[in-house]
């Protein structure tokens, strides 16, 4: 027999809420091995421009990307809240995603979740949201992690 609080688990899903410039933004806690400071990154070259570089954690190399310049915002600054997010991707890779900081994780349920729905002629931004969450009264662009880290441009 299930009591309720097993219940409600099954339709909610907790998010790392990050800040990328002024917004906040879901990344689907699924996806995160690991949150490091920021360290020294080495350019690789003839990289796509949003590619910050390599980084070496624990003897592995893993490729970082700043999320400020993917989704065309100003240039990074790097400060003491800088993080580094290592995501496991559905193919298994390892990718490291730059942003401002990282503020919390919150638990969403389908319920406080808006789906996006999208005409597939237009090509913009917001093809990198899978949605968006209300939690105690901001909202957060919950990010469709697969669609950000893609290589098509």
């Amino acid at each position: 027999m299930m009591d309720s609080s097993e219940a409600v688990v099954a339709d909610t899903k907790q998010y790392i809420v990050v800040k990328i410039d002024n917004e906040q933004y879901g990344i689907d806690i699924g996806y995160v091995d690991n949150i490091v400071r920021m360290q020294r990154i080495t350019r690789v070259p003839k990289a796509q421009d949003y590619f910050e570089g390599v980084i070496n954690l624990r003897g592995e190399v893993i490729p970082v990307m700043s999320m400020r310049k993917k989704f065309c915002l100003d240039d990074d600054v790097i400060t003491g809240k800088t993080r580094i997010i290592i995501l496991k991707t559905d193919q298994q890779a390892l990718i490291g995603v730059q942003v401002d900081e990282v503020k919390e994780v919150v638990t969403l349920s389908e319920s406080e979740v808006d789906k996006i729905t999208y005409d597939k002629k237009q090509e913009d931004n917001n093809t990198y949201l899978s949605g968006i969450g209300k939690h105690d009264g901001e909202l957060i662009s919950l990010l469709d992690i697969n669609a950000v880290i893609s290589e098509e441009e």
